[in-house]
């Protein structure tokens, strides 16, 4: 990796640790509010429809911007949107703390 890829790397990493809705989320709450996405992400974050990725052990970092662009619509999908919307900022903190916890085990 280059000098320059390292600093674009690490810029985005202090973007998202600093933009409002990025908190450190509580992994029990994300565990209960997950029920919701299991249907599609499995219960385990590991999906058994191929439209749907996997999420047990993506990055928080991830996860909060990928729930927060279906929120806004910077990311379109209309299942997800749907789903998205209903969330707080802490339950988006909240999912990707857990999903970020499956892959740790």
């Amino acid at each position: 990796m280059t000098r320059a890829m390292r600093v674009a790397a690490l810029g985005g990493v202090l973007l998202m640790a600093t933009h409002p809705s990025f908190a450190a989320g509580d992994v029990k709450a994300g565990r209960t509010k997950a029920a919701q996405c299991a249907a599609c992400h499995g219960i385990d974050g590991m999906s058994k429809l191929p439209e749907a990725p996997n999420l047990a052990g993506q990055t928080e970092e991830y996860l909060v911007k990928a729930l927060n662009d279906f929120r806004t619509g910077e990311r379109k999908n209309e299942m997800m949107s749907m789903m998205a919307k209903t969330l707080s900022d802490a339950d988006v903190a909240n999912l990707a703390a857990y999903y970020h916890s499956l892959g740790k085990q």
